[in-house]
């Protein structure tokens, strides 16, 4: 990481919360989401596009993100072509402004928006669409308790 002096230790203490939190988003992902056997893959990503923490080989992108939080807003653009999660297309099964549920084959995606975030959960044809929503959408819960 990169460490240079600015007033004092100041930089340096920014860069390891950013980095703790940053491993702390990850461990979200990993523990209280995909942990739970209830969750396929997950990822968390920010508002601006950004991923925060991600499963490995799944990605949420920045255009990806952004007409997803457009979504929540209004959610006719999706209902018309579709949610596009790690470049594949889900049919838009609800959407208001805190939740977006997607479905495709036996499959599915849960989104949930916080103040900060959006949390992406798929779930396959093992897992049952309402034991993945209710993870993800507690997990949200706690996350906009906690200001995020």
């Amino acid at each position: 990481w990169y460490q240079r002096r600015v007033r004092g230790s100041h930089l340096r203490l920014i860069l390891y919360t950013y980095s703790n939190m940053s491993s702390g988003w990850q461990s979200y992902v990993d523990t209280n989401l995909v942990g739970t056997g209830l969750v396929s893959v997950a990822a968390i990503v920010g508002h601006d596009g950004s991923v925060w923490a991600s499963s490995n080989g799944f990605k949420v992108s920045a255009d990806e993100a952004k007409k997803l939080l457009a979504g929540f807003a209004d959610p006719g653009p999706l209902r018309a072509s579709g949610l596009f999660i790690n470049g594949e297309k889900y049919l838009v099964l609800k959407a208001d402004d805190r939740s977006i549920y997607g479905k495709k084959g036996t499959g599915g995606v849960v989104t949930v928006k916080t103040a900060q975030s959006i949390l992406v959960g798929l779930y396959n044809e093992k897992i049952q669409p309402g034991q993945c929503a209710n993870v993800v959408e507690k997990l949200a819960d706690y996350l906009i308790e906690s200001g995020y």
